[in-house]
Protein backbone atom coordinates (compact mmCIF):
# COMPACT_ATOMS: atom_id res chain seq x y z
CA UNK A 1 0.00 0.00 0.00
CA UNK A 2 2.50 2.64 -1.20
CA UNK A 3 0.00 5.19 -2.57
CA UNK A 4 1.43 8.71 -2.13
CA UNK A 5 -1.11 11.43 -1.37
CA UNK A 6 -0.68 15.07 -2.41
CA UNK A 7 1.59 16.91 0.03
CA UNK A 8 -0.94 19.69 0.62
CA UNK A 9 -3.61 17.13 1.51
CA UNK A 10 -1.32 15.32 3.95
CA UNK A 11 -0.27 18.61 5.56
CA UNK A 12 -3.88 19.66 6.08
CA UNK A 13 -4.78 16.23 7.51
CA UNK A 14 -1.88 16.42 9.95
CA UNK A 15 -2.59 20.00 11.03
CA UNK A 16 -6.26 19.06 11.66
CA UNK A 17 -5.35 15.68 13.25
CA UNK A 18 -7.83 14.06 10.86
CA UNK A 19 -8.29 10.49 12.13
CA UNK A 20 -9.61 9.32 8.76
CA UNK A 21 -6.02 9.49 7.46
CA UNK A 22 -4.53 7.25 10.16
CA UNK A 23 -2.63 4.46 8.42
CA UNK A 24 -2.68 6.23 5.05
CA UNK A 25 0.55 8.14 5.59
CA UNK A 26 3.18 8.95 8.21
CA UNK A 27 5.27 12.06 8.73
CA UNK A 28 8.89 12.41 9.75
CA UNK A 29 10.15 15.44 11.67
CA UNK A 30 13.62 16.31 10.43
CA UNK A 31 14.61 18.28 13.53
CA UNK A 32 13.92 15.39 15.92
CA UNK A 33 14.41 12.30 13.74
CA UNK A 34 10.99 10.98 14.84
CA UNK A 35 8.04 9.86 12.70
CA UNK A 36 4.38 10.04 13.71
CA UNK A 37 0.78 9.31 12.80
CA UNK A 38 -1.33 12.16 11.34
CA UNK A 39 -3.21 12.30 14.66
CA UNK A 40 -0.16 12.61 16.92
CA UNK A 41 -0.98 14.95 19.85
CA UNK A 42 2.58 16.30 20.03
CA UNK A 43 3.35 19.90 19.19
CA UNK A 44 3.25 20.46 15.43
CA UNK A 45 6.58 21.21 13.74
CA UNK A 46 7.07 23.79 11.01
CA UNK A 47 5.96 22.45 7.60
CA UNK A 48 9.48 22.92 6.20
CA UNK A 49 10.74 20.41 8.80
CA UNK A 50 8.31 17.66 7.81
CA UNK A 51 8.55 14.94 5.17
CA UNK A 52 5.84 12.40 4.40
CA UNK A 53 5.92 8.64 3.89
CA UNK A 54 3.29 6.21 2.58
CA UNK A 55 4.21 3.51 5.12
CA UNK A 56 5.85 3.19 8.52
CA UNK A 57 8.47 0.96 6.91
CA UNK A 58 9.45 3.75 4.52
CA UNK A 59 9.94 6.12 7.46
CA UNK A 60 12.10 3.56 9.26
CA UNK A 61 14.22 2.97 6.14
CA UNK A 62 14.75 6.74 5.93
CA UNK A 63 16.24 6.64 9.42
CA UNK A 64 13.36 7.96 11.53
CA UNK A 65 12.49 6.58 14.98
CA UNK A 66 8.85 5.87 15.99
CA UNK A 67 7.20 8.49 18.20
CA UNK A 68 6.64 7.36 21.78
CA UNK A 69 3.40 9.35 22.07
CA UNK A 70 1.41 8.15 19.05
CA UNK A 71 3.28 4.81 18.60
CA UNK A 72 2.99 4.58 14.80
CA UNK A 73 4.25 0.97 14.64
CA UNK A 74 1.35 -0.34 16.72
CA UNK A 75 -2.22 -1.01 15.64
CA UNK A 76 -3.16 -0.54 19.28
CA UNK A 77 -2.84 3.24 19.54
CA UNK A 78 -4.48 3.42 22.94
CA UNK A 79 -2.43 5.19 25.62
CA UNK A 80 -1.20 2.72 28.29
CA UNK A 81 -3.54 4.08 30.96
CA UNK A 82 -6.58 3.51 28.68
CA UNK A 83 -5.50 -0.05 27.88
CA UNK A 84 -5.11 -0.75 31.61
CA UNK A 85 -8.53 0.70 32.44
CA UNK A 86 -10.22 -1.36 29.72
CA UNK A 87 -8.44 -4.51 30.86
CA UNK A 88 -9.63 -3.86 34.44
CA UNK A 89 -13.22 -3.37 33.27
CA UNK A 90 -13.17 -6.61 31.25
CA UNK A 91 -11.58 -8.50 34.13
CA UNK A 92 -14.36 -7.43 36.51
CA UNK A 93 -17.27 -5.61 34.81
CA UNK A 94 -19.08 -5.30 38.14
CA UNK A 95 -16.32 -3.14 39.64
CA UNK A 96 -16.73 0.62 39.89
CA UNK A 97 -13.81 2.92 39.11
CA UNK A 98 -14.54 6.40 40.44
CA UNK A 99 -12.85 9.70 39.68
CA UNK A 100 -11.10 9.33 43.02
CA UNK A 101 -9.76 5.95 41.93
CA UNK A 102 -8.49 7.53 38.72
CA UNK A 103 -6.70 10.29 40.62
CA UNK A 104 -5.15 7.67 42.91
CA UNK A 105 -3.70 6.10 39.75
CA UNK A 106 -2.37 9.54 38.72
CA UNK A 107 -4.86 9.72 35.81
CA UNK A 108 -6.80 12.94 35.23
CA UNK A 109 -10.57 12.18 35.13
CA UNK A 110 -11.06 14.97 32.57
CA UNK A 111 -8.54 13.35 30.24
CA UNK A 112 -10.32 10.00 30.63
CA UNK A 113 -13.70 11.57 29.92
CA UNK A 114 -12.50 13.32 26.74
CA UNK A 115 -10.71 10.23 25.46
CA UNK A 116 -13.72 7.94 25.92
CA UNK A 117 -16.11 10.47 24.39
CA UNK A 118 -13.87 10.80 21.33
CA UNK A 119 -13.04 7.10 20.96
CA UNK A 120 -16.20 5.33 22.18
CA UNK A 121 -18.90 7.99 21.97
CA UNK A 122 -19.59 7.88 25.72
CA UNK A 123 -17.90 8.87 28.96
CA UNK A 124 -15.84 6.32 30.89
CA UNK A 125 -18.53 6.08 33.56
CA UNK A 126 -21.22 5.51 30.91
CA UNK A 127 -19.00 2.90 29.26
CA UNK A 128 -18.44 0.95 32.47
CA UNK A 129 -22.14 1.20 33.41
CA UNK A 130 -23.21 -0.11 30.00
CA UNK A 131 -20.63 -2.92 30.20
CA UNK A 132 -21.93 -3.89 33.64
CA UNK A 133 -25.52 -3.86 32.43
CA UNK A 134 -24.73 -6.00 29.38
CA UNK A 135 -23.36 -8.63 31.74
CA UNK A 136 -26.60 -8.56 33.69
CA UNK A 137 -28.62 -9.04 30.50
CA UNK A 138 -26.52 -12.05 29.55
CA UNK A 139 -26.99 -13.61 32.96
CA UNK A 140 -30.74 -12.98 32.95
CA UNK A 141 -31.00 -14.60 29.54
CA UNK A 142 -29.05 -17.65 30.71
CA UNK A 143 -30.87 -18.42 33.96
CA UNK A 144 -33.72 -15.91 34.20
CA UNK A 145 -32.77 -14.98 37.77
CA UNK A 146 -33.04 -11.22 38.01
CA UNK A 147 -32.19 -11.02 41.73
CA UNK A 148 -28.96 -12.96 41.37
CA UNK A 149 -27.84 -10.96 38.35
CA UNK A 150 -28.62 -7.56 39.88
CA UNK A 151 -26.89 -8.06 43.22
CA UNK A 152 -23.92 -9.97 41.76
CA UNK A 153 -23.26 -6.99 39.50
CA UNK A 154 -22.82 -4.55 42.34
CA UNK A 155 -26.26 -2.94 42.53
CA UNK A 156 -27.69 -2.66 46.01
CA UNK A 157 -31.34 -2.61 44.95
CA UNK A 158 -33.65 -3.30 42.04
CA UNK A 159 -34.50 0.39 41.86
CA UNK A 160 -30.82 1.30 41.48
CA UNK A 161 -30.51 -1.24 38.68
CA UNK A 162 -33.67 0.03 36.94
CA UNK A 163 -32.50 3.66 37.14
CA UNK A 164 -29.07 2.81 35.73
CA UNK A 165 -30.60 0.69 32.98
CA UNK A 166 -33.06 3.38 31.92
CA UNK A 167 -30.32 6.02 31.98
CA UNK A 168 -28.11 3.93 29.69
CA UNK A 169 -30.67 2.48 27.29
CA UNK A 170 -33.62 4.88 27.43
CA UNK A 171 -36.13 2.23 28.52
CA UNK A 172 -36.71 0.23 31.72
CA UNK A 173 -35.39 -3.36 31.88
CA UNK A 174 -38.91 -4.76 31.72
CA UNK A 175 -39.03 -3.52 28.12
CA UNK A 176 -36.31 -6.06 27.26
CA UNK A 177 -37.62 -9.18 28.95
CA UNK A 178 -35.93 -11.64 26.57
CA UNK A 179 -32.45 -10.42 27.57
CA UNK A 180 -31.40 -9.66 24.00
CA UNK A 181 -28.57 -7.20 23.59
CA UNK A 182 -26.48 -5.79 20.74
CA UNK A 183 -22.88 -6.12 21.90
CA UNK A 184 -20.25 -3.61 20.79
CA UNK A 185 -16.52 -4.14 20.40
CA UNK A 186 -13.88 -1.71 19.20
CA UNK A 187 -11.43 -3.26 16.73
CA UNK A 188 -8.05 -1.89 15.71
CA UNK A 189 -7.13 -1.80 12.00
CA UNK A 190 -4.54 -0.11 9.78
CA UNK A 191 -7.20 2.47 8.88
CA UNK A 192 -8.04 3.34 12.48
CA UNK A 193 -10.47 1.85 14.99
CA UNK A 194 -13.77 0.28 13.94
CA UNK A 195 -16.79 -0.24 16.16
CA UNK A 196 -18.48 -3.59 15.57
CA UNK A 197 -21.90 -4.68 16.79
CA UNK A 198 -23.34 -8.18 16.97
CA UNK A 199 -26.44 -10.01 18.11
CA UNK A 200 -26.69 -13.75 18.73
CA UNK A 201 -27.44 -14.15 15.02
CA UNK A 202 -24.44 -12.30 13.57
CA UNK A 203 -22.69 -8.99 12.86
CA UNK A 204 -25.09 -6.07 12.53
CA UNK A 205 -22.72 -3.08 12.62
CA UNK A 206 -19.20 -2.21 11.46
CA UNK A 207 -18.28 1.46 11.21
CA UNK A 208 -15.24 3.68 11.54
CA UNK A 209 -15.43 5.37 14.93
CA UNK A 210 -14.81 8.85 13.52
CA UNK A 211 -17.69 8.69 11.04
CA UNK A 212 -20.16 11.51 11.62
CA UNK A 213 -23.16 9.20 11.25
CA UNK A 214 -21.95 6.74 13.90
CA UNK A 215 -24.18 8.02 16.70
CA UNK A 216 -27.22 7.86 14.39
CA UNK A 217 -26.25 4.34 13.30
CA UNK A 218 -26.08 3.16 16.93
CA UNK A 219 -29.52 4.63 17.58
CA UNK A 220 -30.84 2.94 14.42
CA UNK A 221 -29.41 -0.42 15.52
CA UNK A 222 -31.08 -0.12 18.93
CA UNK A 223 -34.39 0.73 17.26
CA UNK A 224 -34.22 -1.99 14.59
CA UNK A 225 -33.36 -4.77 17.01
CA UNK A 226 -35.42 -3.34 19.90
CA UNK A 227 -32.49 -4.19 22.17
CA UNK A 228 -29.97 -2.34 24.31
CA UNK A 229 -26.59 -1.53 22.75
CA UNK A 230 -23.72 -2.10 25.17
CA UNK A 231 -20.01 -2.95 25.23
CA UNK A 232 -19.25 -6.67 25.21
CA UNK A 233 -18.24 -9.55 22.99
CA UNK A 234 -19.51 -12.82 21.57
CA UNK A 235 -18.36 -15.50 19.16
CA UNK A 236 -19.29 -13.45 16.08
CA UNK A 237 -17.25 -10.45 17.21
CA UNK A 238 -14.28 -12.67 18.03
CA UNK A 239 -14.49 -14.30 14.59
CA UNK A 240 -14.78 -10.90 12.92
CA UNK A 241 -11.60 -9.66 14.59
CA UNK A 242 -9.63 -12.60 13.19
CA UNK A 243 -11.14 -12.30 9.71
CA UNK A 244 -10.47 -8.55 9.52
CA UNK A 245 -6.83 -9.11 10.46
CA UNK A 246 -6.49 -11.61 7.60
CA UNK A 247 -8.32 -9.29 5.20
CA UNK A 248 -5.99 -6.36 5.89
CA UNK A 249 -3.01 -8.71 5.61
CA UNK A 250 -4.23 -9.60 2.10
CA UNK A 251 -4.85 -13.27 2.90
CA UNK A 252 -8.67 -13.24 3.08
CA UNK A 253 -10.98 -12.36 0.19
CA UNK A 254 -14.34 -13.58 1.49
CA UNK A 255 -15.77 -13.17 4.98
CA UNK A 256 -17.62 -16.08 6.57
CA UNK A 257 -18.96 -14.43 9.72
CA UNK A 258 -22.81 -14.24 9.56
CA UNK A 259 -24.43 -10.86 8.88
CA UNK A 260 -27.73 -9.41 10.07
CA UNK A 261 -28.93 -6.35 8.17
CA UNK A 262 -32.61 -5.49 8.51
CA UNK A 263 -33.89 -2.69 6.30
CA UNK A 264 -36.57 -1.83 3.78
CA UNK A 265 -37.08 -4.32 0.93
CA UNK A 266 -35.31 -1.91 -1.45
CA UNK A 267 -32.34 -1.43 0.88
CA UNK A 268 -31.94 -5.16 1.34
CA UNK A 269 -31.96 -5.72 -2.44
CA UNK A 270 -29.18 -3.16 -2.80
CA UNK A 271 -27.13 -4.60 0.06
CA UNK A 272 -27.47 -8.15 -1.28
CA UNK A 273 -26.23 -6.92 -4.65
CA UNK A 274 -23.24 -5.30 -2.93
CA UNK A 275 -22.43 -8.67 -1.37
CA UNK A 276 -22.38 -10.15 -4.87
CA UNK A 277 -19.58 -7.83 -6.09
CA UNK A 278 -16.45 -10.01 -6.27
CA UNK A 279 -13.27 -9.10 -4.44
CA UNK A 280 -11.08 -7.00 -6.72
CA UNK A 281 -13.96 -5.68 -8.82
CA UNK A 282 -16.16 -2.59 -8.76
CA UNK A 283 -19.65 -1.67 -9.96
CA UNK A 284 -21.23 1.66 -10.77
CA UNK A 285 -24.41 2.91 -9.10
CA UNK A 286 -26.14 2.49 -12.45
CA UNK A 287 -25.02 -1.14 -12.69
CA UNK A 288 -26.39 -1.85 -9.21
CA UNK A 289 -29.72 -0.25 -10.13
CA UNK A 290 -29.97 -2.39 -13.26
CA UNK A 291 -28.96 -5.53 -11.36
CA UNK A 292 -31.81 -5.10 -8.86
CA UNK A 293 -34.29 -4.56 -11.70
CA UNK A 294 -34.86 -0.83 -11.15
CA UNK A 295 -32.61 1.06 -13.62
CA UNK A 296 -34.11 4.47 -12.83
CA UNK A 297 -33.33 4.20 -9.09
CA UNK A 298 -29.70 5.32 -9.30
CA UNK A 299 -30.04 8.01 -6.64
CA UNK A 300 -31.97 5.67 -4.35
CA UNK A 301 -29.19 3.11 -4.78
CA UNK A 302 -26.69 5.76 -3.70
CA UNK A 303 -28.74 6.54 -0.58
CA UNK A 304 -29.05 2.85 0.32
CA UNK A 305 -25.33 2.45 -0.24
CA UNK A 306 -24.66 5.30 2.17
CA UNK A 307 -26.96 3.80 4.79
CA UNK A 308 -25.10 0.48 4.83
CA UNK A 309 -24.25 -0.20 8.47
CA UNK A 310 -21.70 -2.98 7.89
CA UNK A 311 -18.66 -1.44 6.20
CA UNK A 312 -16.13 -3.64 4.37
CA UNK A 313 -18.16 -6.84 4.90
CA UNK A 314 -21.05 -5.46 2.84
CA UNK A 315 -18.61 -3.84 0.40
CA UNK A 316 -20.14 -0.48 -0.39
CA UNK A 317 -16.57 0.71 -1.07
CA UNK A 318 -16.71 -1.30 -4.33
CA UNK A 319 -19.36 1.01 -5.80
CA UNK A 320 -17.95 3.89 -7.87
CA UNK A 321 -19.17 6.51 -10.32
CA UNK A 322 -19.92 5.50 -13.91
CA UNK A 323 -16.84 7.44 -15.10
CA UNK A 324 -14.60 5.44 -12.76
CA UNK A 325 -14.17 8.15 -10.13
CA UNK A 326 -14.44 7.07 -6.50
CA UNK A 327 -17.77 8.73 -5.75
CA UNK A 328 -18.66 8.97 -2.05
CA UNK A 329 -17.79 6.95 1.04
CA UNK A 330 -18.89 7.49 4.62
CA UNK A 331 -15.50 6.49 5.99
CA UNK A 332 -13.67 8.98 3.77
CA UNK A 333 -12.47 8.72 0.19
CA UNK A 334 -8.88 7.95 1.15
CA UNK A 335 -10.04 4.92 3.08
CA UNK A 336 -12.10 3.87 0.08
CA UNK A 337 -9.04 4.17 -2.15
CA UNK A 338 -7.00 2.16 0.35
CA UNK A 339 -9.55 -0.66 0.41
CA UNK A 340 -9.82 -0.78 -3.38
CA UNK A 341 -6.03 -0.79 -3.71
CA UNK A 342 -5.80 -3.57 -1.12
CA UNK A 343 -8.21 -5.66 -3.19
CA UNK A 344 -6.44 -5.17 -6.51
CA UNK A 345 -5.86 -8.51 -8.27
CA UNK A 346 -2.69 -8.69 -10.39
CA UNK A 347 -2.30 -4.93 -10.05
CA UNK A 348 -5.67 -4.03 -11.62
CA UNK A 349 -9.21 -3.49 -10.41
Amino acid sequence: MDTVLPTAEMQQAYLERDASYDGLFFLGVRTTGIFCRPTCPARKPLPKNVEYFPTARAALVAGYRPCKRCRPLELDDRPPWAATLLDDVERDPSSRITDGDLRARRIDPGTVRRYFLRRYGMTFQAFTRARRLSGILSQIREDGALDTAVFASGYESHSGFRDAFSRSFGKPPGRYRDGKCVLLSWLRTPLGPLVAGATDEGICLLEFTDRRMLEAQLATVQRLFDAPVAPGSNEHLESLQGELAKYFAGSLRAFSVPLVYPGTPFQRRVWKELLAIPYGETRSYEQIAIAIGDPTAVRAVGRANGLNRIAILIPCHRVVNKNGELGGYGGGLRRKQYLLSLERVDGTL
